[in-house]
């Protein structure tokens, strides 16, 4: 819960609580920590009630709704059949965005050897003239892109 904070905030949190419950701070903490152990001991309850009406072993984690169903409802094979047209698709899906990023890469490539060069022309000698060849100025500064942004 508190893995996005260091230990200076952490302890500008307890100054600030310390300001604002000044004395009571003690028994408030202690409240809280009643009432997590009390909404634990609940959550226990509710899940040693259930697996007994169900008369199967639960834990906590199983009574997320996908894991539930996918340990309590559907077999291997029912979960293997409701995968396979997914899975194809998938797969189609990872092949079209590795060709994808490969043409990105020849890109990125082709754009590194050409600003090398100096030369925004293509090897065919077509596309076009620099500006700084015309004589029209300095050349406008060229847009990196980061191919793996997405």
């Amino acid at each position: 819960m508190f893995e996005n904070l260091n230990w200076w905030e952490i302890g500008a949190l307890l100054l600030v609580a310390l300001l604002i419950f000044g004395d009571r701070l003690p028994n408030v903490i202690s409240d809280g920590l009643r009432m997590l152990r009390n909404l634990r001991n609940m959550a226990q309850n509710a899940t040693s009630d259930l697996s007994r009406e169900l008369g199967t072993d639960i834990t906590l984690e199983d009574l997320h709704p996908k894991a539930f169903i996918r340990k309590h409802l559907l077999s291997e094979e029912d979960e293997a059949a409701i995968r396979k047209p997914l899975q194809g698709a998938y797969e189609k899906l990872r092949a079209d965005l590795t060709d994808v990023r490969r043409e990105l890469d020849d890109v990125a490539a082709a754009a590194d050897i050409r600003s090398s060069t100096g030369s925004e022309s293509t090897s065919t000698g077509t596309g076009p003239t620099p500006p700084a060849a015309t004589g029209a100025g300095p050349t406008p500064p060229q847009r990196r892109y980061d191919i793996d942004a997405t």
